[in-house]
């Protein structure tokens, strides 16, 4: 065995690399060098590539719905700045909002709104500000371990100053165009948390959870109608879901076209729905049909008040007309609290009903609801329907299961109620949002009209106001005096000072809140300006993110004006419903632009049974688990070459299995041609240059799939399909290993001064550089060991995208080569499928085609590859087969009846023809061409494969003489020999002195093929003779052989 060399042209590689130990000092390297901010200030003078980063919670920990996006964020940015654009990368944090005051509150010890006021809004908001970054280092940790690179130092906060001046310009901007208005209106709302919740966040993940709640159908008598007398009692039946609300109940609603029934038993008379009388059969089995009537005679009954409490109310407690009311469910009657229902309320207002809200923050009733006073209402739900059913007005109670949503941050059952709150009018310009959205390239497509165009296109107005402590002040000062109402608003900490003499260094409460002035209306000079105690709606902060980063405009205006919309955005699906959306409304109302270009939605990771990642479940395996076991690169490549970038879900499992098969299958595989390289060019001390020239078929063949897989993976990357780039490389690879690489071996067992092996280094390095620069935003880490290594360069980072005009362009040659590939591949197949191994020779292999003349030319590879010992070229590709056919049973069995065994015994007899308009004449019979199956059948000692689509079969005779046998044996020998060299870590250019021993079989093969055994083996002498060993070595169908080898010294 030959010494390690003091000096080598490489590296002394390892075959089996350490991904995650080469990957940890790579970042290391990163650090030291600066890296990722030479890659940014070496193209200062470039164009920019803008790309907004969603801000994550600060108090939350990363995930691998995060490490996902990350991977996506690096992934477009590196390839944008191989293409030479300049691309700054913020980390941003989302700072405020219900996520930080929860965390706040489990950890001071404290709940809602009494109990913060009581510690002090003051101390809570300073908690919520420490607590609120408390996880950053671990985010810098993970963000850089998976090799995303990103600006922590020059990030944005949500808290800053800046940032929350430029939130409050925007809400300025909105007022100043009309599009903010402050109303009572019906809208979620979290009792837990104390604050109404907008509509979209009502549709985020995991907002709706399966519910089972009483429902129950009342009686409500009617005093007055047209349609009755008032001879006997008449009760309106009406089905709701939410008891609780009956005691608000200010009236009731039908469909005007909707068809009722009047029932009677002679006692109680009802009406409801026609259609849904099935419903209540058992309940209505004693009464009677009087009449049926339409809806719209039932409108301006009145009825009595069911509870006492508002009994009062003005023109309340009539039947409406509404067009929402259905017959889907209930009774086709909607008893209506205008105060608990956003459709309630509407028709109440169109009716002078004004509306009643007798529940308080925390969800519990307040005194003019006396009975039920200071309880939560959904634990008044079954007092209420004991109280209905004593007065004998409950017809029905049943148990309904339901999806109903959750506070997603609670996660308890939110309620709808009226809450005072400051909204955009979002109706007003979604016509316009829904043009925008045009010019938006969404990956996957469907998401442009699907999810996100739909949402647009039913967009309500927005509640941008929460009443909560930690966030940005709503910046709205109002008179505290009614008699002299004024309103102002300010844009500005400019405008702030200007008015009130102080210029605010915290725009937090209650520092904001303590800014008052005398009411300039009032000549009195006794009222104030307060501001409303209210802050944003979080996701107004977010939604804000693309100019309020930079602190437009009142900095970077120039730069925002010039680069804004972004040209890149990516997160979860769940964001067409949240930030995508909420960027959406006000871009589209400040600036009538789109905030971004091209957006990429991924789908969501879940566990082996569809389930969503859970801590509580433990259904995942921890990041650092995977880091330390299979590297970063490992796990970028399991999930972005997934359907996930196309907005499918993506399993994962608690052994990493699919992130195993990646680092099998493509990342240990160019590891591994690197390996080869080093290797071999160490051995023959040779220094390879990039070279394109070569005229070499199999040099040619590599540069053209290199070529191929630079301008494909720029194509996909351009149209930002991650995951199509990805699902190009296993083809590269498999070109270059199992094919360049095995093709051209010997080539590289020539010494230096040979011009083809030379030809062979230049190429295959030349191929390892291109490759490593295109792959590397896919698989940074072990793109930029390959390329350092090869190269002594600071980093593949550093370069641009390679330039394919340096490659040959020949797409004729080419394409025969891939179906010459095909062909083989086809050819290996059937042999794995037969049980017959590659070392055994087969004679002969046929290929059937039209224009396949040109094969010819590559029937050396061909032969070679499948180790056949010659081609037969056919046009016809039915001379390959026998045709068999089948009766069609299913259609044919009850016509042939008890006749059907003689026609199945006939078609496998094949008594049968096939006539020029296609039908069978069989027997006695003729079948149309539906009535029977024909089907192909490999000739008898065949098998054959379909390739190119079909348009060429590849059939190998599977025949195998005793000739075929001996050589098959020789080869046996030979790699018997070659993997004991491994085994004894001889060097790849040892000679060796080979003993044998074996049966006759073994000894005739080492005979007839001594030469071709010894030349492969580098074997300087080849001897059978008894082998002192008790080491058997199994090498095909049950033969052994004895082995002793020894370099020549």
């Amino acid at each position: 065995m030959k010494s390690e060399k003091s000096e080598t042209p490489y590296p002394i590689i390892q075959s089996s690399a350490s991904f995650p130990h080469i990957e940890e000092n790579i970042l290391k390297k990163w650090e030291k060098e600066l890296t990722f901010e030479k890659s940014i200030s070496n193209r200062d003078d470039a164009n920019e590539f803008v790309f907004y980063d969603g801000p994550p919670f600060a108090n939350g920990l990363p995930h691998y719905g995060h490490l996902l996006t990350g991977f996506v964020k690096d992934i477009i940015p590196r390839f944008q700045t191989m293409q030479g654009k300049k691309v700054e990368r913020r980390f941003g944090w989302d700072c405020h909002g219900l996520p930080a005051e929860m965390e706040s509150e489990k950890e001071l010890g404290i709940s809602g709104r009494k109990q913060i006021t009581d510690y002090g809004v003051k101390n809570f908001n300073d908690h919520c500000k420490e607590s609120v970054m408390k996880f950053t280092k671990v985010w810098e940790g993970t963000v850089e371990r998976q090799a995303r690179w990103v600006d922590f130092e020059n990030d944005y906060k949500t808290m800053d100053i800046d940032y929350m001046e430029s939130v409050i310009w925007a809400f300025k901007q909105l007022w100043d165009k009309n599009l903010i208005y402050e109303k009572d209106r019906v809208m979620p709302y979290s009792w837990k948390a104390e604050t109404p919740l907008s509509n979209f966040e009502t549709r985020l993940d995991d907002a709706y959870r399966e519910r089972k709640d009483a429902a129950v159908t009342v009686k409500f008598e009617i005093t007055s109608s047209k349609i009755i007398d008032n001879k006997s009692k008449w009760y309106l039946l009406a089905w709701t879901t939410t008891p609780w609300t009956l005691p608000s109940n200010l009236a009731c609603a039908v469909g005007k076209d909707i068809q009722y029934t009047l029932l009677s038993n002679g006692k109680e008379n009802y009406i409801l729905a026609s259609n849904i009388l099935k419903k209540y059969e058992n309940e209505l089995s004693e009464f009677s049909i009087i009449k049926e009537i339409m809806g719209k005679e039932l409108v301006d009954s009145t009825y009595k008040p069911l509870f006492p409490y508002f009994e009062n109310r003005k023109n309340a407690f009539r039947v409406l007309s509404a067009d929402f009311v259905n017959t889907d469910e209930g009774t086709g009657i909607v008893h209506m609290a205008p105060g608990f229902g956003e459709d309630d309320q509407n028709v109440c207002e169109k009716n002078n009903i004004e509306l009643v809200c007798p529940v308080d923050e925390q969800g519990n009733f307040t005194k003019e609801v006396s009975d039920y006073e200071g309880m939560n209402v959904f634990d008044s739900n079954e007092k209420i329907i004991d109280k209905i059913k004593n007065k004998k007005q409950l017809l029905k109670k049943e148990i309904y299961t339901h999806n109903y949503p959750h506070c997603w941050r609670t996660d308890q059952p939110l309620i709808y109620k009226s809450v005072n709150s400051w909204y955009v009018n979002v109706s007003s310009f979604k016509n316009r949002m829904v043009e925008l959205n045009e010019e938006i390239n969404w990956i996957p497509n469907h998401i442009k009209n699907g999810s996100f165009g739909k949402w647009l296109e039913g967009a309500r107005d927005w509640s941008i106001s929460r009443n909560r402590f930690w966030g940005c002040p709503i910046p709205v000062w109002k008179s505290d005096n009614p008699n002299y109402p004024r309103i102002d608003v300010y844009g500005s900490l400019d405008e702030i000072e200007k008015d009130f003499g102080v210029r605010p260094d915290n725009l937090h409460r209650p520092n904001i809140d303590k800014i008052t002035r005398a009411n300039p209306d009032d000549p009195s000079g006794k009222s104030k300006m307060i501001r409303v105690p209210e802050v944003f709606d979080c996701w107004f902060e977010s939604g804000s993110m693309p100019f309020a980063q930079v602190h437009y405009p009142f900095e970077n205006k120039q730069w925002f004006d010039s680069h804004f919309p972004a040209d890149f955005i990516v997160e979860y699906i769940g964001q067409t419903r949240g930030w995508f959306y909420t960027m959406m409304v006000l871009s589209t109302a400040i600036f009538d632009k789109p905030p971004f270009k091209n957006c990429i939605c991924h789908g969501i990771v879940l566990d082996t049974n569809g389930l969503k990642l859970s801590k509580k479940l433990r259904n995942y395996p921890e990041p650092d688990i995977i880091w330390n076991k299979f590297g970063a690169d490992s796990l970028r490549w399991f999930f972005c070459s997934s359907n996930i970038l196309k907005g499918g879900n993506l399993q994962i499992d608690m052994d990493g299995g699919g992130i195993s098969d990646a680092q099998r299958l493509i990342i240990t595989p160019l590891w591994n041609a690197f390996y080869f390289f080093c290797l071999y060019a160490n051995a023959e001390n040779i220094k390879a240059k990039e070279n394109y020239k070569s005229d070499n078929s199999l040099d040619k063949y590599a540069l053209l799939k290199t070529r191929e897989l630079i301008e494909n993976l720029q194509n996909n990357l351009d149209n930002y399909d991650i995951a199509g780039a990805c699902q190009l490389v296993p083809n590269f690879i498999d070109s270059i290993n199992n094919w360049y690489i095995r093709r051209s071996r010997p080539r590289f067992w020539k010494h230096a001064d040979d011009n083809d092996s030379k030809n062979a280094y230049d190429t295959l390095f030349t191929v390892l550089l291109n490759a490593t620069k295109a792959l590397a935003p896919l698989l940074p880490f072990v793109s930029e060991e390959i390329f350092t290594k090869l190269t002594n360069l600071e980093s593949v980072h550093l370069e641009d995208w390679p330039n394919v005009n340096n490659f040959p362009k020949d797409r004729d040659f080419l394409e025969k080569m891939d179906i010459t590939r095909e062909i083989s591949s086809a050819g290996l197949g059937i042999r794995k499928s037969n049980n017959i191994r590659v070392r055994q020779p087969l004679g002969e292999i046929t290929i059937a085609g039209e224009n396949i003349e040109w094969i010819k030319e590559y029937e050396n590879y061909i032969l070679d590859e499948i180790n056949a010992k010659k081609i037969i070229l056919d046009k016809d590709t039915g001379s390959l087969f026998n045709l068999k056919v089948k009766i069609n049973l299913r259609k044919m069995g009850p016509k042939l009846g008890k006749k059907i065994n003689d026609y199945i015994i006939a078609a496998k007899n094949d008594n049968w023809i096939i006539n020029k308009d296609k039908t069978l004449s069989i027997l006695d019979m003729t079948l149309d061409v539906d009535e029977y199956i024909l089907e192909k059948e490999s000739k008898f000692g065949t098998d054959n494969r379909e390739i190119n689509n079909g348009n060429i079969i590849v059939s190998l005779n599977l025949n195998i003489n005793k000739d075929l046998e001996i050589e098959g044996i020789a080869r046996d020998i030979l790699r018997a020999i070659q993997n004991t060299r491994k085994e004894k870590n001889f060097d790849v250019s040892d000679k060796i002195i080979c003993k044998i021993s074996g049966n006759n079989q073994i000894k005739e093969a080492i005979q007839i093929h001594e030469n071709y055994i010894k030349d492969n083996s580098l074997s300087d002498k080849l001897i059978f003779e008894e082998v002192e060993s008790n080491e058997k070595i199994l090498i095909s169908n049950n033969l052994h052989i004895r082995l002793d080898i020894n370099t020549i010294p």
